[in-house]
């Protein structure tokens, strides 16, 4: 009986909470003990506005007055364990402008996603077995200016993906990245009949009879390559409150006109004023040999042939990450 006793008074003990009494307050404590497991998964979110204004009022020199804004976000989810990573990437970016006389015309447009695994066989490796996939196109219609009446471009006209495999290379820092792969499969959609009966971006144009001038056979709205690809990439705070951020992309055709290599280049300065407020300077030059520049001669557009695209923004605004 007494065992019995006992044996109640040690669970009483040690199940029920304990009572502290001073008085008539009886106070309970409780003692909780959470395990908090660390996640492998890191993210960021980047959104911004950048804002350029300037106005003139009777200003004997002359000039236009004009307002620009951009709106931009960068969405990164990366995934690291072991010998294991996986990194992801979202980017948006739209800008508009307002010149006096002149009607709202975009100044920037562009949806890209990039998403990259990577294994390798031991910590101490800077080398991955990778594996790539990029996509991106933009979200409205594109034209050469002044000519408003006809578009050159539209959402998924084009689209661009790439998937492919190689080596990755990443130094102990984590600041330069250098992707090779041997086999790398781009596609071009061009989603809409009319620029892909023009064979817009490389497709294969519309058949038409050339006496009646009547379509035969429509032009393709896809077109598939397979071929070498190149990127390089490199972010780092160069000086106090400078930050560089450096990508570099080439690709060339193993079947049609290999050698020929289609260039993307984007180079971003960021000079931090302080945790919301920046100025950036950007740069991004395109060379694609299957995309033709297309200008307004007499009225009529004109399509040329393929060109160094080139473009420089300069801004100041807002960031916010969360």
């Amino acid at each position: 009986m007494r065992l019995v006793s006992l044996t109640f008074g040690l669970f009483l003990l040690f199940s029920v909470p304990t009572f502290s009494q001073t008085g008539d307050t009886i106070t309970t404590k409780k003692v909780d003990s959470i395990k908090v497991v660390p996640s492998n998964w890191k993210k960021e979110n980047i959104v911004g506005f950048d804002l350029n204004e300037i106005a003139f009022v009777n200003w004997n020199a002359g000039g236009n007055s004009s307002i620009s804004g951009l709106l931009k976000g960068t969405f990164t989810r990366n995934y690291a364990v072991s010998n294991q990573k996986w990194l992801n990437e979202l980017v948006i970016r739209y800008g508009i402008s307002k010149q006096d006389g002149i009607e709202l015309r975009k100044t920037d447009d562009a949806l890209q996603f990039n998403s990259t695994f990577g294994y390798r066989k031991d910590t101490t490796s800077n080398w991955y077995h990778s594996a790539k996939f990029n996509f991106r196109t933009q979200f409205t219609d594109g034209y050469s200016y002044p000519n408003k009446d006809i578009s050159i471009s539209q959402a998924f006209a084009p689209a661009y993906t790439f998937l492919g495999v190689g080596a990755e290379y990443n130094d102990k820092k984590k600041t330069l990245q250098l992707y090779l792969s041997p086999m790398t499969m781009k596609n071009t959609l061009v989603l809409n009949q009319r620029l892909a009966n023009q064979g817009a971006f490389g497709v294969t144009k519309a058949i038409y009879d050339p006496v009646t001038k009547e379509l035969i056979r429509k032009g393709e709205q896809s077109r598939t390559e397979l071929g070498v690809l190149v990127t390089a990439g490199f972010k780092q705070e160069v000086f106090k409150n400078v930050k560089l951020d450096n990508r570099l992309s080439l690709y060339s055709d193993y079947i049609n006109k290999f050698g020929n290599i289609d260039v993307d280049w984007q180079m971003q300065w960021d000079f931090i004023v302080n945790k919301y407020v920046r100025a950036n300077i950007n740069t991004h030059l395109i060379y694609d040999d299957d995309i033709k520049a297309k200008e307004e001669v007499d009225g009529k557009q004109v399509t040329l042939g393929p060109k160094i695209q080139l473009k420089q923004m300069l801004g100041v605004g807002v960031t916010y990450s969360f």
